[in-house]
């Protein structure tokens, strides 16, 4: 039976400002390469898009509107997924996954599927759906975001930030919990998949937007990217 890999594609990778077509065609080469032996489950997250929306009810004196907030991320995760699903020549009529059990079933006919966030839950984002659907196929978690790796700070706010090639579970899980959850945020993993990944003991890796480096990983070979274990 071929392994099963869970990636977390961020949605700053699909759509940074227009939609980034020579990535996504550099991503389709590497998993269609590597079908032979794998078989793909792609989380896709919101990006910018989402972000736009949320910001958009940011000021609103509303109620629910954390919820109102994550249901616009959970939508604009399942359009990117749906996207995605075309970008690979596959027909999306069957509707984009909300649940693992859907997820499961399309992963018996296909080599490689796309999600968005599943089903709603408080202080979650595509990353905690990721996590869950690794311990679910008992896989290997990665993480493609637009930066190579972890860093201990920002690599984009300060020029002192220091690259993390490895890190434990229980450290990881310290640096995300520094962090107050909001919908939409942006931090390479959430709270409760950082959460997850240490309470199940998930090995992680985190990966940048350089394909050469996601396929060098795929085949055991060095690679430039964090490791969590």
């Amino acid at each position: 039976m071929k392994r099963v890999i869970v990636l977390s594609l961020g949605g700053s990778l699909i759509v940074p400002d227009n939609i980034d077509v020579k990535f996504l065609e550099s991503f389709k080469k590497v998993l269609l390469k590597n079908t032979k032996k794998y078989k793909f489950v792609v989380v896709c997250g919101g990006g910018s898009i989402a972000r736009t929306y949320i910001q958009g009810l940011e000021k609103q004196k509303i109620k629910k509107k954390d919820y109102f907030q994550s249901l616009l991320g959970i939508s604009v995760t399942r359009t990117n997924a749906r996207f995605m699903t075309y970008f690979f020549g596959k027909d999306a009529n069957q509707g984009i996954p909300h649940e693992m059990k859907q997820v499961r079933n399309l992963l018996a006919k296909h080599d490689v599927v796309f999600c968005g966030a599943l089903r709603y839950e408080t202080k979650q984002t595509s990353d905690s759906t990721a996590a869950k659907l690794a311990r679910l196929f008992r896989s290997d978690f990665i993480n493609l975001t637009n930066t190579k790796g972890l860093y201990d700070k920002d690599p984009k706010k300060s020029k002192t930030a220091e690259f993390i090639h490895e890190i434990s579970h229980k450290d990881f899980l310290k640096m995300a919990n520094k962090l107050t959850f909001k919908p939409g945020q942006h931090f390479v993993l959430d709270q409760t998949a950082a959460k997850i990944i240490n309470k199940y003991d998930i090995r992680t890796f985190i990966v940048g937007e350089n394909m050469n480096n996601l396929d060098r990983l795929l085949n055991k070979k060095h690679f430039v990217g964090t490791i969590i274990n």
